[in-house]
Formats: structure tokens, C-alpha cells, sequence
């Protein structure tokens, strides 16, 4: 691979609600580069991008996706690292592993649609990892498109800056193009060259007034994060070039002051090439990134990577795929120096050195070897024994830990079992690699059934994972009934002494501490367990204060009500005593494991139950039906916006476990004519009566077993 310059590198990731053209789009960006000769279709199964067989056959996006494609703007060769991302709640983990790694992103939306409650997820992932975006607002040829609306809703409902950079020629039926506001220039596409052709003409006459009018707000916006420009655009605008247009936007961009607006209709092949051109004038390549600071394991001290090859290795991977053809594949981002095909990395998680096999540049689902990856690529390799997905790959004489992702917890388990027994040791091996691929699911034995139970996003999830077991592992389930994953919590402050003490004769065991219990702080977001140790004096020595925190965060996995996960306490260590022979780590330990068993119950333990956003497009006349339907399931209607052509958007907030076989419910209500989302909010307690019920059919299940 010749060395491409940095600055001519675009790590981009496309990113929207469902149904807002994502795969569409990406196949219209390889055909237009050259990456492919035949453009693929999400709706006839034929899309490069959706590689896997349930997204063929179900036509949505479930993996991302990732490839290299080279696009010429400016006589300069561009290399875009491209990722395709879901748009389904369920595998937002694909999202939010994809932005941590990208340097800018392509916010698509439906322009029917709008801004969906998928887009406002994908918007907040992206400002936690401060991705510079430009909006892309697709399917302009649909009835109902209106781009000034979607551009006025990114405004109230994200909060966010748009700048519109061109105004649609038509919309609907007679979508023929877009005019430029930079260069003043409408662009038409030619149907019979697929979108590959186009003319560049005047603004026809009757749109002049309107352009002219959108150019001056750009001016205006762009002049707004450059001071000469800003002098140029109050003195004479006409002297404005698009060069510095062009200069200003990037700079807001980059600062995610301001996002730049476009549209197009991907499927009808228009407005794909403009799209490009912006990402690579507008977007940041890798050198926009000053340097990637991270952790030295050694030192704890923060240390920094610049975006060169001079630089110590550091690598992120992002994510770990199994192929049937190589094995574990972890694709990873190279922030700093070079990793070669042969040579070892170390990973300080595990503290091992790792030898890296063979090197790839993916292209979807098909791997071209290559020799090295250097700073600033994102790339793929084999080899490697025990990585897990956040782990970073650097020297081992320049140690650094790079931030990792952060994934939200599981919200609904079911218990699976082969079919045959004969398949007992297949069904293990295939959800320890399923596990190991996403991290948003998990598997574990039930200890009071010894069932296996396999936990998710939600239905559509663990449906894929059961597809996933029969076709690329051979094994045959039964599934038995989903099951939501309740939490539990304490509402109330507990003082308690506790006494660990066991003398046998010879050496014996003694532990004696004093501590509060009870729920965390508000503003304590960095895990379920607040611990604050306030012993003076010594009466409990410092080696031994780790133990009590470790025997209350072990307590943590089962609670006093019905075993569930405990979130949200908070133990204040007061006091103490210890014996100089008979106190031991393991006294102080058990000690605190008792002091959770007794404090708790006393601390108004309450159950809390996953709470779902919901999101309801209905048409007005079902509206009624659709509002009772929802507080019969429990849930808390929070407003009622109105949609175009005279639907209306109900929002809620509904517990999970009420919600199962919704969708088919809601097809019932409406004929048909009704969607829903829906997506994880938050944990609430549950009242007492229905905490009864839920423990009782609990215990129920265990007693049958």
C-alpha cells in the first residue's frame, strides 16, 4: 500500500433512525467511487453493505459494516473509510462502538420522517464522543418530503446549528436536483446513467429570490466563526469566495458550532457526489486531531498520540467478528505509529504481548491483506488470543490505555436449550462467540434453575442471536418466555454495626466495622456503588478497607427481594475495630457481606422495572384507541406532537414488561396503518402490589424447576 497523505484521509460513519436510507446511501457511495460496478438494494436483498443473511432477508441494517473507498474532489485522491451503521435501537452498541473511532459522521434523515427518536440517540452518542457531523437529508423524491422542515426540526429538537449549503430543485414527484449554494450553480442528475452524469446550469429563473435568499443566511452563518470573513460579508458579500465559504464552515463544523445541511434522494441517485464532496472539504481527517490522550497502566499519569507514524503504537479495537474463514477478526482504529502483519502488540488489560497475524482492509464482509495499517486507518486483523472489544493494542515499552466504549445494561433475558443434548457443547461454543462479538449481550447460568439465559436490547435482538445459533453454529433452541431484567435499589438510610467473629482455637477470625447504608447520590454516576470511607484513627487499618468495598460490591449481583442486581447504594464506612492476630481481609469481607444482608432489608427495599421511551406515529382518528391502549399497559403519556399529513406523534413512557407483542397489537388498533419505536429510558421502582406479583411468578418459575 503506497503511504497516503493524512490530510486526504476521511473517517466517516453513516448515521440515522431506521428507515432513513443509510445502506442505500453507502451502496450509492461505492458505485459512484468505483468500489462496486452494480448498485445493491437493501429491499431485494442485493446490498454489498448487508452482508449477513438476516439482513438480507429482513432488510435492515445489524452489523456495521466497514470499507475503503477513494473519491477525486479538487484533483486530490480522498481515501474514505466508510462505516455503515444500524439504525434499530436494539444494536445501538454498533452505533456507539463505530463513533468512538470515527473522526466525522453523516447524520441521514428521512425527509418525511424527520428527525426520529433513533436520530436524537445516534445525536447524543455523537456529541459524547464530540464527532463532527454534516446532515444529509434523504428520500426527497417521497410524497410528503419537505427539507426546510427537517432542517427547522434539527433546530428545536437536537438543539443543533444547521447550515444549509443547497436549496432542493423540486421535491416529490419532480425531484430533479439541487442548486449550490456556494457555487450559485443548480446540479441535475441523469436517470439513465444511474445518478453517474450530471449537468451543472443556471438556477432556473423561478427559484433565484429563494437561493439568494438561503445564500445570505450561509454567508451570514459562515461569516460567524471567521473575522475577516466576517468584515468581508458586512462590506461588500459579493467578494466573498467559496474557498473561504468553505474554510469557515469547516471550522465551525469541526468545533461542532455549526452543522452543514444537504439533500438528495439516494434510491433515485441524486445528490450522492455533492454529499462526497462535502464530506471531503468539510469533514476532519485525521491530523485535525491535535492528539489522542490516554492513560499510562504504569503511572496512572495522562499521555498523549499524535496522528503520526514517527509516534509509539496505539490502536482501539472496536470490534471483534467471528468469519468462518480466519476466525476472530478485530477491527481496530490506528491512532498512532504502525501495526505490521507479523509483528506483536501488547494489550495492558490482559498485560500480554499479541502477535498479529495477518493484516485487512475490510470491504463489507471480504478481506483484502494488506502489510501494515498506519496512524490513522481503521483496519482489521487475526491472531490475537484474548482481546475483548475497548481494548487498546500499543508498544509494550510505550504502555497507553485509550478511553473505551461504554454500553448500556441488557434490558430483557430468555432461558435457551438445545434441542438434542448432543448439541449442549455447540450451543456453549456458539454464545461465547456471540458474547465476545457484541457487548450488549450476555449469557449466564441461572443458579436456582441452571438454565441458560441469554440477556439483550430487546426482542428483535435476541431473535437475531437464536437466528445467528441455527445458521452459522447448527444448533437448534427451545426458547422459553422473554423475561425483562428487573433491578433492585433501597430507599431509605441505615445505621448498623456488625461483628465477624469466629474463635476455633489457634488462630480465629474477627472483623468489627460500622456503616451507613443506603441510596446513592444524585450526581454519583461511576457505578452502582458509592463507597466513602470516613474510619480516623486507624480503628480499621487501611489494607483492610478494600476488602469491606469488595464484600459489598460482590453483594451487589443478588439482592434481598428476589436476587436481582442491585444499583444505586451508597455505604459509608464510619468506624470500626480489629483484632492484631485473628483480623484478616477475608474477616473484614465477610463482614461486609453481612452487613448487606442485614442492612438491606431494613432500608425500604424496592424492585425497579425497565422503563421503554415510546414513540407512536399514528393517524388521528386512531389516536383515542392508541392513548388507552398505552395507559392500559401502564404507561405515562408525556405529549402529543403534530406529524405532516395529518398523523400525530404520542409519546410515552411505558414499562417493558407491558410491551411485549406490541407491535402486533398496535397493527390491530390501526389497521396496519400505525409505527412504533421504542428504546431503553431508564429503571423506575414498581408499586408494591405488582412488586408482589412479579416476585411471586418468580419464585414460581424457580419452584417449578
Amino acid at each position: 500500500m503506497a503511504k497516503h497523505d493524512l490530510r486526504y484521509t476521511r473517517n466517516i460513519g453513516i448515521m440515522a433512525h431506521i428507515d432513513a436510507g443509510k445502506t442505500t446511501t453507502s451502496e450509492r457511495i461505492l458505485f459512484y467511487t468505483g468500489k462496486t460496478h452494480k448498485i445493491g438494494e437493501t429491499h431485494d436483498g442485493s446490498a454489498t453493505m448487508d452482508w449477513m443473511a438476516q439482513e438480507q432477508e429482513r432488510g435492515i441494517t445489524i452489523t456495521s459494516a466497514a470499507t475503503t473507498c477513494f473519491w477525486n474532489y479538487q484533483n486530490r485522491q480522498f481515501k474514505i473509510n466508510l462505516i455503515d451503521t444500524p439504525g434499530h435501537v436494539d444494536f445501538t452498541a454498533e452505533v456507539e462502538r463505530s463513533l468512538r473511532v470515527l473522526d466525522g459522521a453523516v447524520a441521514t434523515y428521512c425527509a418525511v420522517g424527520g428527525v426520529e427518536p433513533q436520530s436524537e440517540t445516534v445525536w447524543r452518542q455523537a456529541d459524547k464522543y464530540n464527532v463532527p457531523r454534516i446532515g444529509y437529508v434523504n428520500k426527497m423524491d417521497r410524497s410528503g418530503a419537505n427539507y426546510y422542515e427537517v432542517v427547522k426540526q434539527m433546530k428545536d429538537v437536537l438543539g443543533a446549528n444547521p447550515v444549509s449549503l443547497c436549496c432542493p430543485i423540486g421535491a416529490e414527484e419532480s425531484f430533479k436536483g439541487i442548486v449550490d449554494l456556494l457555487k450559485m450553480k443548480a446540479i441535475l442528475w441523469h436517470d439513465e446513467t444511474m445518478g453517474a452524469d450530471y449537468d451543472i446550469e443556471d438556477i432556473p429563473a423561478d427559484m433565484v429570490d429563494e437561493c439568494n435568499e438561503w445564500r445570505d443566511k450561509l454567508l451570514e452563518s459562515a461569516a460567524d466563526f471567521d473575522e475577516a470573513l466576517m468584515e468581508k460579508y458586512f462590506d461588500d458579500p459579493s467578494t466573498i469566495t467559496e474557498e473561504e465559504i468553505i474554510a469557515a464552515l469547516r471550522k465551525g463544523c469541526l468545533s461542532l458550532q455549526c452543522v452543514p445541511m444537504l439533500c438528495g434522494s439516494s434510491f433515485k441517485n441524486k445528490g450522492v457526489q455533492t454529499m462526497l464532496d462535502y464530506v471531503c472539504a468539510l469533514l476532519p481527517s485525521p491530523m485535525d486531531t491535535e492528539a489522542i490522550v490516554g492513560t499510562n497502566p504504569d503511572t496512572e499519569e495522562e499521555e498523549d498520540r499524535k496522528p503520526s507514524v514517527d509516534e509509539p503504537t496505539s490502536a482501539l479495537a472496536f470490534k471483534i467478528a467471528t468469519d468462518p474463514y480466519v476466525g476472530r477478526l478485530v477491527f481496530f482504529r490506528v491512532y498512532s505509529g504502525t501495526v505490521s502483519a507479523g509483528s506483536y502488540v501488547f494489550n495492558p488489560r490482559s498485560g500480554k504481548k499479541e502477535r498479529v497475524s495477518r493484516l485487512f482492509q475490510m470491504h463489507s464482509n471480504k478481506q483484502n491483506p494488506v502489510e501494515e495499517i498506519a496512524a490513522g486507518d481503521i483496519g482489521s486483523g487475526v491472531g490475537f488470543k484474548d482481546i475483548r472489544t475497548g481494548d487498546t493494542l500499543c508498544s509494550e515499552e510505550h504502555p497507553i490505555v485509550l478511553e473505551s466504549m461504554t454500553f448500556p445494561d441488557t434490558v430483557i433475558s430468555i432461558a435457551v436449550e438445545p434441542k438434542s443434548q448432543a448439541d449442549i457443547a455447540k450451543l456453549d461454543n456458539g454464545l461465547a462467540k456471540l458474547a465476545e462479538e457484541d457487548p450488549t449481550f450476555t449469557v449466564r447460568t441461572d443458579e436456582q434453575s441452571g438454565q441458560t439465559v441469554i440477556s439483550g436490547m430487546g426482542e428483535l435482538h435476541l431473535d437475531i442471536i437464536i437466528d445467528r445459533l441455527k445458521r452459522e453454529f447448527k444448533v437448534e433452541c427451545n426458547q422459553g418466555k422473554p423475561q425483562v431484567n428487573y433491578k433492585e435499589a433501597i430507599t431509605q438510610e441505615v445505621n448498623l454495626r456488625e461483628v465477624y467473629k469466629k474463635q476455633s482455637g489457634g488462630r480465629g477470625k474477627f472483623a468489627d466495622i460500622i456503616v451507613n447504608v443506603g441510596p446513592k447520590d444524585e450526581d454519583y454516576k461511576e457505578g452502582d456503588l458509592q463507597f466513602v470511607n470516613e474510619v480516623k484513627g486507624g480503628n480499621v487499618p487501611k489494607e483492610f478497607i478494600p476488602a469491606v468495598q469488595k464484600g459489598f460490591e460482590d453483594c451487589l449481583k443478588a439482592g434481598v427481594l428476589g436476587g436481582f442486581p442491585v444499583t444505586g447504594l451508597k455505604v459509608t464506612l464510619i468506624d470500626g475495630s480489629f483484632h492484631p492476630v485473628d483480623s484478616d481481609q477475608l474477616s473484614f469481607e465477610l463482614a461486609a457481606r453481612n452487613a448487606f444482608k442485614n442492612a438491606c432489608p431494613k432500608a425500604g427495599p424496592v424492585l425497579m422495572e425497565p422503563i421503554m421511551k415510546v414513540e407512536v406515529v399514528t393517524p388521528e382518528e386512531n389516536m383515542g384507541d392508541v392513548i388507552g391502549d398505552l395507559n392500559k399497559r401502564r404507561g405515562m403519556v408525556q405529549g402529543m406532537d403534530e406529524a405532516r399529513s395529518g398523523a400525530r406523534i404520542v409519546k410515552a413512557m411505558v414499562p417493558l414488561s407491558e410491551m411485549f407483542g406490541y407491535v402486533t397489537a398496535l397493527r390491530t388498533i390501526t389497521s396496519g396503518r400505525a409505527t412504533s419505536s421504542m428504546e431503553y429510558d431508564h429503571h423506575e421502582a414498581v408499586s408494591s402490589s405488582i412488586a408482589k406479583a412479579i416476585l411471586e411468578e418468580c419464585k414460581g418459575r424457580a419452584d417449578l424447576v
